[in-house]
């Protein structure tokens, strides 16, 4: 019997959520990404490979992860594991929502409106409803995922392997293997945290969810201000 290999999914650490550039680490994300690459260091984790997206803000992710791990892997860049234009998203439901005004997402209120926002335009891209500009289609969205899956599994039987990633990809990779609805994924992807950890345990044929959205990198008092979700 083949043996199991496990795939730690991590979403990229806090960005610069409200910036003009949304894909780039803050310093806090910065120190998220490297105390989980010492984390794994003090328990003896030894990673066989390692998949990025190709955004700024997973590469970085994966940098802090291997500056705290002391590890040296060329990570193998995967496009398909990018986020979704969440701005786009947004925008392909404004003309249709009378109440649609986003407002400064440093408050309150304006932050509850972007995540509203999303949520509506996520839940009619899945259904094909609008087409957001720039994007695939969900299902092509989906296809490019679980390519990611389907590759872990052909080529590193056995072996721990690392995909820095976003909410979105993870939380449709965890709606995939457990078969979920679209609406309960949005759920998902709405409640994944910076730098959180998702494992699965994957065979020659399928993966299986382990955990999904764990902190334990964070989980002493001293790291209790270092959880964020943007």
């Amino acid at each position: 019997m083949p043996s199991m290999g496990t795939l730690y999914l991590v979403r990229h650490g806090q960005a610069s959520f409200g910036a003009a550039d949304y894909d780039q680490l803050s310093e806090l994300g910065q120190r998220q990404s490297e105390r989980l690459g010492r984390y794994w260091a003090e328990r003896g984790l030894r990673l066989d490979a390692v998949l990025t997206g190709t955004l700024r803000r997973h590469a970085q992710t994966w940098a802090g992860i291997a500056q705290g791990a002391g590890l040296h892997l060329e990570p193998l860049l995967w496009p398909c594991l990018n986020e979704y234009d969440s701005e786009a998203v947004i925008r392909a439901v404004l003309p249709c929502r009378r109440d649609a005004t986003l407002g400064d997402p440093h408050t309150p209120e304006g932050y509850r409106a972007h995540f509203r926002l999303l949520r509506d335009g996520l839940a009619q891209w899945m259904a094909g409803t609008v087409s957001p500009q720039g994007m695939p289609s969900y299902t092509d969205f989906v296809h490019g995922i679980t390519s990611a899956l389907d590759h872990v599994r052909a080529e590193h039987a056995g072996k721990n392997v690392l995909i820095v990633s976003s909410g979105g990809p993870i939380a449709t990779a965890v709606g995939h293997v457990l078969g979920l609805s679209p609406e309960r994924t949005i759920d998902l992807n709405m409640r994944i945290r910076n730098s959180a950890v998702t494992e699965f345990l994957f065979g020659p044929k399928r993966h299986t969810m382990l955990t999904y959205n764990t902190l334990p990198h964070l989980d002493p008092m001293e790291f209790k201000d270092w959880i964020t979700y943007a």
